[in-house]
């Protein structure tokens, strides 16, 4: 089932582009998006790794509404309803732990690795 993108989830990912100059053709790999689940009132998978350039993608499974909010809040998916998601860019220096808004006992991390860089 496809999913058309939320007025949410291009301001994220615009937002995130337009804040953070990040050098594409530096690296070896190409960015990658990374896919997480909300459901069962959990993150799936609760750990992630990921390299600055890569999107991190939050799909919301469950009936009731969830977010992915940085501990600190310094970035947000905002309320996502079942079905929904939001994109995150991931950038050098960004907060690694997340929580849910809405249940702040669900929690999550992600694991930024090094860049690499074509010799």
């Amino acid at each position: 089932m496809m999913h058309r993108p939320t007025r949410r989830t291009v301001l994220v990912g615009t937002v995130a582009l337009a804040a953070v100059p990040v050098p594409f053709a530096a690296s070896a790999e190409p960015p990658t998006r990374h896919e997480i689940e909300i459901k069962s009132f959990a993150f799936q998978p609760d750990i992630i790794q990921v390299r600055p350039g890569d999107t991190i993608r939050w799909i919301n499974r469950d009936l009731a509404p969830h977010t992915a909010t940085a501990d600190a809040f310094g970035w947000d998916t905002s309320a996502l309803e079942t079905n929904e998601f939001a994109d995150v860019l991931v950038t050098e220096g960004m907060e690694t732990t997340y929580f849910c808004v809405f249940h702040p006992h669900m929690k999550a991390s992600i694991e930024i690795l090094q860049a690499s860089v074509d010799p």
